[in-house]
């Protein structure tokens, strides 16, 4: 597990262009080791771009990336080691899918590792199981498989490099209520058994609340808040401001406290609210 920290990262799109737009601004953070971190921010606020600072696909204009306390642009050359180590399942991964079968799909990076065929067997195969793929499903083409299936190869592929970081830009967009919990089910079962660090990009603020420790909340290319989430969510009317939903179950709790009813409002999920509620009014 590895620790990644964004010193004063200034980043612009179109730089030098009648068209520049500074979508990065002054952005310091730290995403600990071991955890699950979620970046929330509405369409726009440079979720997306800064995911991609951290394994070095871009490179900030000012400020540093730090990877266990070292700077990865600190050895230019040495940028693609740093990609073994952080991992990145880019938005829409399904559509960076090349091989003609999904064994070789998944086996793409650890074979530019150098590792041996058994090693890269072994890997392949131990990341499709947590992806959620079957056996059966090796020797297919990817582009024969369903749109979530796709994502589960990428998943996999990026998996079976087994990076200390994992990076998941949106992984369950798109698909239905059963198909999102399945993903994230693996996603979490990857993490409680290897211990890696896990960065979640998502829009769905019932995914965040569920599964995420921390919470980095983005507006307008700047980091605004960032916490564990219970802190987070208490700031309900601060995230609608800025054009972010919150769950649910939060917004019940908020209406039942304006009808006069004791309950806790900062509850970001049903076990909490639930729990709160048997608290105040008992079994």
């Amino acid at each position: 597990m590895s620790e990644i920290k964004i010193e004063g990262l200034t980043y612009y799109h179109g730089k030098g262009t009648p068209y520049e737009i500074k979508a990065l601004d002054d952005i310091n953070i730290t995403v600990p080791k071991g955890a699950v971190t979620g970046i929330i921010g509405h369409t726009g606020s440079g979720k997306s771009t800064l995911v991609q600072m951290f394994n070095g696909i871009l490179r900030p204009e000012t400020g540093r990336v730090l990877l266990d306390g070292a700077d990865i642009w600190e050895k230019p050359k040495k940028i693609r080691d740093v990609r073994f180590k952080v991992g990145l399942v880019m938005q829409y991964p399904e559509y960076q899918l090349f091989e003609e079968t999904v064994y070789k799909d998944i086996a793409y990076g650890p074979k530019n590792m150098g590792l041996s065929d058994d090693e890269i067997r072994e890997r392949v195969h131990g990341a499709a199981r947590f992806a959620g793929l079957t056996p059966d499903m090796l020797d297919k083409s990817p582009f024969d498989l369903s749109g979530g299936q796709k994502r589960r190869v990428a998943i996999a592929g990026i998996i079976a490099m087994r990076p200390d970081v994992l990076v998941l830009d949106e992984p369950a967009a798109g698909l239905d209520p059963r198909g999102r919990e399945s993903i994230f089910g693996n996603i979490m079962q990857y993490h409680r058994e290897t211990g890696s660090t896990v960065i979640i990009v998502s829009h769905s603020m019932e995914d965040m609340a569920r599964y995420c420790d921390n919470l980095i909340v983005m507006n307008e290319g700047k980091v605004c808040m960032q916490g564990d989430a219970e802190h987070i969510f208490s700031r309900a009317e601060f995230l609608e401001q800025i054009g972010l939903d919150i769950p649910q179950i939060t917004k019940l709790m908020i209406m039942l406290k304006e009808k006069g009813i004791n309950v806790n409002t900062g509850a970001y999920t049903v076990e909490q609210a639930l729990n709160g509620m048997l608290g105040i009014y008992g079994k």
